[in-house]
């Protein structure tokens, strides 16, 4: 017991001095956007714009003056955001479009309805995502739902308003990724699937081994990377940001109950000692759409509000082509 004790008054210490190094370097020392731009007569469009650091992100622009439009699978809830936004800001131009990611054929509608209805597209922020899935679960068009969601969605999307966004510029295309992106130790395999896997529902899935959270935020990069090559002198600039490291709703849907039952009863209460909040969290989608300097740096990964480097695949150019060339063939662009 004697040594036990002892054992502990050296590791306490320790621990304290470890925490205190992470608390410093991912908590306090986040950076908030204190820019002044006024967005008077901007249309912006955010991907789940209804909770997390969408929401917050709506807010802020909202009171910038913008016409934010919330692109959101619950009209419900996304609803409810919007008039939350309006009585806040004053702003009554907050409006609802349902777009269901998981769905090409949503995203069609939704890029449809928005070229008939829109004169201009300012920025565009890529920023829905879910970090959980259900074993076996896919979309609508048999993709991995993860995978599907957070990148062949958007990258679809994103294509079918890049004529609005050109009509616009100079405009700006954000796209929300994360730090876990570096997690991925090998090239995607972009093998397109054969009938020896199946998802819910009863069909063979489409590439599957694009399917987990940390290679969907990898294509994030890659994407946005490839877009701004593709798209370098036209006015539109491209980036990626990792937003830190924030408890937000893509992980409400952890897939197993009784996980789920821990993490809400025993683990939410101290989540403050290693998560930032979301206002904080939406500080560098803000810098990205708002700052001078971003359209001098298309193409670059951004975290904590400032340029920072990639992992190395994601500066491999190589992977980002042929990421784009799958991505075309995948949801049926001819590009």
């Amino acid at each position: 017991m004697v040594e036990l004790s002892v054992l502990w008054t050296r590791i306490l210490p320790l621990l304290a001095a470890l925490y205190s190094v992470y608390y410093w370097q991912f908590i306090t020392s986040r950076q908030h956007y204190k820019g002044d731009a006024i967005l008077n007569g901007k249309t912006v469009i955010i991907t789940g714009g209804n909770s997390g650091i969408g929401r917050v992100t709506a807010l802020d622009l909202a009171q910038r003056g913008a016409r934010v439009i919330l692109a959101c699978r619950s009209l419900q809830k996304a609803q409810d955001a919007a008039e939350e936004i309006k009585a806040r800001t004053g702003n009554s131009e907050v409006e609802v479009r349902h777009l269901d990611l998981a769905s090409l054929q949503s995203v069609r509608e939704f890029a449809s309805g928005i070229l008939e209805s829109e004169e201009r597209l300012d920025i565009l922020i890529n920023n829905a995502g879910i970090g959980f899935a259900r074993e076996g679960a896919v979309t609508k068009d048999n993709f991995h739902l993860i995978f599907g969601i957070n990148h062949f969605g958007h990258f679809l999307l994103t294509n079918l308003l890049l004529d609005l966004l050109r009509k616009s510029a100079p405009s700006r295309v954000i796209t929300i990724s994360s730090i876990g992106h570096e997690w991925v130790f090998s090239p995607l395999d972009l093998t397109r699937g054969d009938h020896s896997s199946s998802g819910s529902h009863g069909s063979p899935v489409l590439y599957p081994h694009l399917r987990s959270y940390f290679q969907s935020k990898l294509a994030n990069v890659l994407f946005a990377r490839e877009l701004a090559r593709r798209l370098e002198s036209t006015g539109i600039t491209s980036v990626s940001l990792h937003p830190g490291v924030i408890y937000t709703p893509i992980w409400s849907d952890m897939p197993v109950d009784w996980i789920t039952t821990i993490n809400h009863f025993f683990c939410r209460p101290f989540f403050w000692l290693f998560f930032i909040d979301e206002e904080a969290g939406a500080q560098t989608t803000l810098h990205c759409a708002l700052d001078d300097s971003i359209p001098y740096l298309s193409g670059s990964y951004f975290d904590n509000c400032q340029e920072t480097a990639p992992s190395a695949l994601a500066q491999d150019d190589e992977l980002a082509q042929r990421l784009w060339e799958v991505s075309c063939e995948a949801t049926g662009l001819n590009c």
